[in-house]
């Protein structure tokens, strides 16, 4: 009886860190802005980094950026502007505990946000 009790909880314990492991969510998506101290159409330049903290990849990456506006153009692979979202990496992974970055021109720094990621664990 010890032993089939044993295995239960082994199997049970194993079975929640396989669950946590890969609990991945939007909080583990970060941005920071810095300016790059360049102008450009005498706007200030901003450098977005976005990190994946997570040990999985994120896809289908997509940033709230209702409003946003820049003088400089942004690689569409890199961020795609559809009505109020943006679309990240093409909507590919964003690797785990990787950066992507962009450059964009503006007054002040716009305040993106995470909607939505597709969360993929092997």
């Amino acid at each position: 009886m010890a032993t089939i009790l044993n295995f239960f909880f082994a199997a049970l314990f194993l079975a929640l860190i396989g669950q946590g492991y890969c609990q991945c969510s939007l909080a583990n998506v970060t941005i920071s802005q810095t300016k790059t101290g360049k102008t450009v159409k005498s706007k200030s330049e901003w450098r977005v980094t976005i990190s994946n903290d997570c040990v999985c990849t994120q896809s289908d990456l997509k940033l709230s950026c209702d409003g946003f506006q820049t003088a400089e153009t942004i690689d569409s692979s890199v961020m795609l502007k559809s009505g109020g979202e943006c679309l990240i990496n093409d909507g590919l992974p964003v690797y785990s505990f990787s950066n992507l970055s962009f450059n964009y021109a503006w007054h002040t720094s716009f305040p993106f946000k995470t909607l939505s990621s597709q969360t993929n664990c092997s």
